[in-house]
């Protein structure tokens, strides 16, 4: 069975109430949406909380499902609009004064090569994941996307319902924005 066929076949049982097909579902795309998310947020914490968050969401909408679209490229999308919520919520208590622990140089991959090369690469990777979070969600989400989940640009032109122009454009944006905030300038407008 391809992976689209299974896809259809988890979904058309997770509709009918099947929490086996849920589960399968869930355990198929777990780790795409907590890596979407870790990489969105920053916060490995967090991560844990959106995912959960965007299969919940995505369970309670499964009606609106169109079957067309991968279903990968779906709970990818609700899995960012989870992270832009995250992000609102976040900037509100920071309005607000509520501290809030600064933890986005914390989080390392889990599937790092070694010890050696984590250490090595620690301070880049940290530098990088809070360049990352600086960028306009219009631009991190496309760079994420693409980069970092391996996604096609007509995938994440899917997935984020534009064009594959637009996407195009804002993943050379989002790398020029990303070259500057990594050089230190001082002016990340590009």
């Amino acid at each position: 069975m391809t992976p689209a066929n299974l896809d259809a076949a988890l979904i058309r049982g997770a509709r009918a109430g099947d929490p086996g097909a849920q589960r399968a579902l869930v355990e198929r795309y777990r780790e795409t949406v907590y890596r979407l998310a870790r990489s969105a947020t920053g916060d490995t914490e967090e991560a844990f909380d959106i995912a959960q968050e965007a299969f919940v969401a995505a369970f309670a909408a499964l009606n609106r499902y169109d079957p067309e679209r991968p279903f990968k490229a779906w709970i990818s999308a609700i899995t960012l609009n989870k992270c832009r919520d995250w992000a609102r919520r976040r900037a509100v208590r920071r309005f607000i004064g509520l501290p809030m622990p600064e933890q986005a140089a914390d989080w390392i991959a889990d599937d790092a090569p070694s010890t050696e090369t984590l250490v090595a690469d620690r301070s880049e990777l940290a530098a990088a994941a809070r360049a990352i979070a600086k960028l306009p969600a219009s631009l991190k989400d496309v760079l994420i996307l693409c980069t970092i989940e391996g996604l096609s640009q007509q995938e994440t032109a899917m997935t984020l319902g534009i064009s594959l122009k637009a996407v195009e454009t804002r993943l050379y944006r989002a790398r020029q924005k990303l070259m500057v905030i990594l050089r230190g300038d001082t002016d990340p407008r590009v």
